[in-house]
């Protein structure tokens, strides 16, 4: 192996402690910490748009044993119908969590569709059929697991979402951001989650 003259073997030495120099600025500007959130952040919402599909796929199933309660409801029904075809026309691509307007777009069709089937849900409390149905039972079951599941699974993106955010505005990671063009991103809203939460209003008497 041929000996480095000592001018190249200084800049090999300058070249690795730049490296080095390098990794350690990268690390302490938040560069590692944005990569990790940022692929956090897309785990995430794969698991809310997972359990999302998985509600709309119970969705046909609820309708069709719905539908065979004689004088139910059908403007209840229709809505469960429309706001679902609404929430599954969104294509939940990635780069809509981070367009802030498609975003919004999107949580609002899921926060209707939410609203839709609890309201489902409790005018089939008024059918005694329905309730001896097994089937429905069944299904309702998977309902409100699924719905246990959306709501872990909104909570674990809401989370992941605020810690970027965070190191995105915060001083001086927030010049590693600009740098790399690292924007905050959108998240459910307060507002949202307290809609999907409110209880549907049923009047029986009509």
């Amino acid at each position: 192996m041929p000996r480095l003259s000592p001018l190249a073997t200084t800049a090999r030495r300058l070249g690795a402690a730049f490296a080095v120099a390098s990794a350690l600025s990268l690390t302490g500007c938040g560069y590692n910490d944005f990569q990790r959130l940022d692929e956090q952040s897309k785990s995430a919402w794969s698991e809310v748009l997972n359990q999302y599909q998985r509600r709309a796929d119970l969705i046909p199933n609820i309708v069709a044993s719905v539908k065979g309660e004689a004088n139910f409801e059908r403007d209840t029904l229709t809505k469960v119908v429309e706001a679902r075809a609404k929430a599954t026309s969104i294509q939940a691509t990635p780069e809509l969590v981070n367009n802030p307007e498609a975003f919004n777009k999107f949580q609002q069709a899921q926060g209707e569709l939410s609203g839709a089937l609890s309201r489902l849900l409790v005018v089939s409390e008024n059918y005694p059929n329905l309730k001896a149905n097994q089937g429905f039972q069944d299904l309702r079951v998977q309902l409100e697991g699924t719905e246990n599941r959306i709501t872990v699974a909104r909570n674990a993106y809401i989370k992941t979402v605020q810690d970027y955010n965070v190191l995105a505005r915060s001083f001086p990671t927030n010049l590693t951001a600009k740098v790399f063009s690292y924007e905050p991103k959108p998240n459910f809203t307060v507002q949202n989650e307290a809609e999907i939460s409110k209880p549907p209003s049923v009047d029986f008497s009509k």
